[in-house]
């Protein structure tokens, strides 16, 4: 390959809009990231306010964690998708 080909490559993809999957991903990863924020502050102050439940309290904690990390891999995935 030469380095005429690669430029010309290039210049095809930011002209045809190919790069902006990264942008998209990181638009998608705010969402997420600010949700998990909110589910931890919040089950902290359950925690704080009937310390006998941390146990149930902490279980809810990590499953919306993770379901709401399951919307950052899907926005990655769109990403590569689209």
């Amino acid at each position: 390959m030469s380095l005429a080909y690669l430029a010309q490559e290039a210049v095809e993809q930011t002209t045809t809009g190919k790069g902006y999957g990264a942008i998209g991903y990181g638009l998608a990863a705010i969402g997420p990231g600010i949700g998990v924020g909110i589910v931890v502050g919040k089950a902290i102050e359950g925690i704080a306010r009937q310390p006998e439940l941390a146990g149930q309290i902490r279980t809810n904690m990590f499953l919306g964690i993770a379901f709401t990390e399951a919307l950052a891999l899907i926005g990655l995935v769109a990403g590569f998708i689209f």
